[in-house]
C-alpha cells in the first residue's frame, strides 16, 4: 500500500489533468464554432443584402425599359449610371443587355449596332442549326475595353445561361446562372462567374424582348462582401448547390485542412437570386500543444494532483466568463446585423416609392397640365400607404404583422357605419408581404372611392379571406351597391401597379373583375415561416437562467 499510494496519487494527478485538457479543448473548439456560426451569419446577411440591391436594381431597370422600343447605347448607360450610384451596387460586373432575334435578323441586327459606332460588331458565336433564338450582348452599361469582349456574344448558345434565361422567362422573375466563364474573362485564369437574369417582355404579344443580365466575377464579388463585414482571420467560400471541390466558386481567407466538422467549420445555406449555394466559414487553425504544455503533461504528477480541485474552479469560471463573453459579443453582432437589416429593407422601400413616381410621371408627361393635382393626389396617396403599413411593421419590430392590421389601416378613411365589412381568421403576414398587400388595397379603395362602392351612400365593401393550403392564404374584395361599372373602360395604373406587385414580386395568382355590378377581386398571399425572414432565431429559453 505505501508503494501504490504514490503510484495511485501519480496515476489521479495525470487523470486530472488530461480531463482538463481535454475539457480544455473542448470549451476552445465550442467557441471557435460560435464565433463561426456568428461570422457566417453576418456574412450571409451581407452577401443577401447585397444580391438584393442587385436585384432591385434589375427590377428597377427592366421597369424603365418595359415601354421603351428605342433604347440606344448612350441611353443605356445614363440609364446604368443613375441606378448604380448606392454603396451596396459594388461586386458586379455592370450591367447587359441581350435583345432576342432570330438568326434571320442577324444582318440588319449587327448592321444597327455598327451604325451606333460599336466597329466591328458581330454575333457570335455562329447559331447552331435549328436554333430559333438568339440573345446577342446588345448594350453594356459600363463599357470598357475589357467588357466590350461580351459585344455580340449570344448567351442563349450555352447550356448554363440558357438554363437560367428560360427558367427567368418561365418564373418572371431574377434567376442565377450556374458556375460560368464569363465571355469578357476568355483567355485569362479568372475565378468562375455568374450572371443573374431579369427577363423583359412585349406587353402586347407577351413574348420575351430579352434579358437584363448582370455579371458577376464570382471572387470579386465575395470580396466586395467581405470588405464591409470583414471577419477576422476566417476562411470564407461559396459554393454552387454543394460543398465539393467542383462546385468552388470563391474564396477568401487562407485555405483549411484537416476534418471540416472538427475545426468548427460551419455551412450556412443561402439564396442567390434564386439559386441555392453554400456559404462556409472555417475559424483559423488550432496550434498544436506548446512545449510548456507537454513537460506539464509530463511533470505535472504531485503539482497537478494538488492543484486538480482549484484549477478545476479556475478553469469552470473561466469558461463561464468566455461564454459570457461570447454571448455579449453575440448579441452586438445581433444588434448591428438588425439594424442594417432595417436600413436595407427602407431602401428598398425607397426604390418601390421611385419605380411608382416614374411610372405616375410617364402618364403625366405635361406638368403643367390639370391632371398635375391629380399626379400629387395619387402619389401622396400611394405613400401613405406604404406609410401605414411601414407603421405597423415598426410596431411588431418587423416581425409578422396581422392580415387584418394591413386592411383596417388603409380602409380606415373610408369606414363609415357599414360601408365596410371584413371577414376572416387571424393571419400572420411577413413584412415585405405586408407591404405588398397594403399598397394592392389602397389601390382597389381608391378606385372604390372615386368611381365604385365608397362613391355613393348605401353601398359597401366586403373584404373576406380564408386559409388556401397550408402556406397561403385567400383575400376576397367585392363591391355591393355601387354604381354600374362600365364596360369599356381603360386599363389604369392602379391595376398595373396591383398585378406588379402581386402576379410579379410575390409570384402568386391573381384576378382583378370589373362586373357590372361591382369589381371583384381574388388574391392569394404566402404564408411565411417567421425563420425566412428573420435574421436569427431567438436563445433557448434556458438563457434567461444563466
Amino acid at each position: 500500500m505505501p508503494r501504490a499510494l504514490p503510484i495511485a496519487g501519480f496515476v489521479l494527478a495525470m487523470l486530472a489533468t488530461l480531463l482538463y485538457a481535454y475539457t480544455t479543448e473542448r470549451t476552445e473548439n465550442r467557441q471557435r464554432r460560435q464565433q463561426a456560426r456568428a461570422a457566417a451569419s453576418v456574412v450571409g446577411a451581407s452577401l443577401g443584402r447585397r444580391v438584393n440591391a442587385h436585384t432591385a436594381y434589375l427590377r428597377a431597370t427592366a421597369l424603365l425599359l418595359e415601354k421603351r422600343n428605342d433604347m440606344t447605347q448612350a441611353a443605356f448607360i445614363a440609364l446604368s449610371q443613375e441606378l448604380s450610384g448606392d454603396d451596396e451596387y459594388r461586386g458586379s460586373e455592370g450591367i447587359s443587355w441581350a435583345e432576342a432575334i432570330t438568326p434571320g435578323q442577324i444582318p440588319a441586327f449587327e448592321a444597327a449596332r455598327r451604325a451606333e459606332g460599336m466597329t466591328n460588331f458581330t454575333v457570335h458565336p455562329a447559331p447552331a442549326p435549328g436554333a430559333r433564338v438568339l440573345m446577342p450582348v446588345t448594350y453594356l452599361g459600363d463599357p470598357t475595353p475589357r467588357r466590350r469582349l461580351s459585344y455580340g456574344y449570344d448567351m442563349y448558345s450555352e447550356i448554363q445561361r440558357r438554363t437560367a434565361i428560360d427558367r427567368a422567362e418561365h418564373e418572371k422573375r431574377p434567376i442565377a446562372t450556374g458556375p460560368i466563364r464569363l465571355e469578357m474573362d476568355r483567355g485569362r485564369p479568372a475565378w468562375p462567374g455568374f450572371l443573374i437574369y431579369m427577363p423583359l417582355f412585349d406587353k402586347g404579344t407577351g413574348r420575351i424582348r430579352g434579358v437584363l443580365g448582370a455579371p458577376f466575377n464570382a471572387q470579386v464579388f465575395l470580396q466586395s462582401v467581405i470588405e464591409l463585414e470583414p471577419v477576422n482571420d476566417f476562411a470564407v467560400s461559396l459554393y454552387d448547390g454543394a460543398v465539393r471541390p467542383d462546385r468552388l466558386l470563391a474564396q477568401v481567407g487562407p485555405a483549411r485542412g484537416g476534418d471540416g466538422a472538427k475545426d468548427g467549420q460551419v455551412q450556412m445555406p443561402v439564396m442567390v437570386a434564386h439559386r441555392p449555394m453554400v456559404l462556409v466559414v472555417s475559424p483559423p487553425a488550432a496550434p498544436g500543444l506548446s512545449k510548456v504544455a507537454i513537460i506539464t503533461l509530463a511533470l505535472g504528477s504531485v503539482v497537478a494532483g494538488l492543484l486538480a480541485g482549484m484549477a478545476w474552479l479556475v478553469a469552470r469560471q473561466a469558461s463561464e466568463d468566455r461564454a459570457s463573453l461570447a454571448w455579449l459579443r453575440e448579441q452586438a453582432s445581433i444588434r448591428g446585423v438588425l439594424s442594417r437589416e432595417l436600413n436595407h429593407r427602407v431602401k428598398n422601400t425607397l426604390a418601390n416609392v421611385l419605380s411608382i413616381i416614374a411610372l405616375t410621371r410617364r402618364r403625366n408627361r405635361d406638368p403643367s397640365s390639370p391632371a398635375l393635382n391629380e399626379f400629387a393626389d395619387a402619389l401622396e396617396g400611394r405613400i401613405r400607404a406604404l406609410s401605414a403599413t411601414h407603421d405597423l411593421l415598426i410596431a411588431s419590430n418587423w416581425g409578422t404583422t396581422p392580415l387584418r392590421g394591413v386592411i383596417e389601416a388603409e380602409l380606415a378613411p373610408y369606414a363609415r357605419g357599414d360601408t365596410v365589412m371584413l371577414e376572416g381568421p387571424d393571419v400572420e403576414l411577413a413584412p415585405n408581404d405586408a407591404l405588398s398587400l397594403g399598397l394592392a388595397m389602397h389601390e382597389l379603395a381608391t378606385n372604390a372611392s372615386k368611381y365604385g362602392a365608397l362613391s355613393v351612400e348605401g353601398a359597401c365593401v366586403c373584404i373576406r379571406w380564408a386559409l388556401y393550403g397550408a402556406d397561403r392564404v385567400r383575400v376576397n374584395w367585392e363591391e355591393c351597391g355601387g354604381p354600374p361599372v362600365p364596360q369599356q373602360r381603360q386599363r389604369g395604373f392602379g391595376t398595373e401597379l396591383i398585378e406588379r406587385i402581386l402576379a410579379h414580386e410575390l409570384g402568386e395568382r391573381f384576378e382583378l373583375v370589373f362586373a357590372r355590378e361591382g369589381v371583384r377581386c381574388e388574391m392569394l398571399l404566402p404564408l411565411r415561416s417567421p425563420a425566412m425572414f428573420k435574421m436569427r432565431a431567438k436563445r433557448g429559453e434556458g438563457a434567461d437562467q444563466l
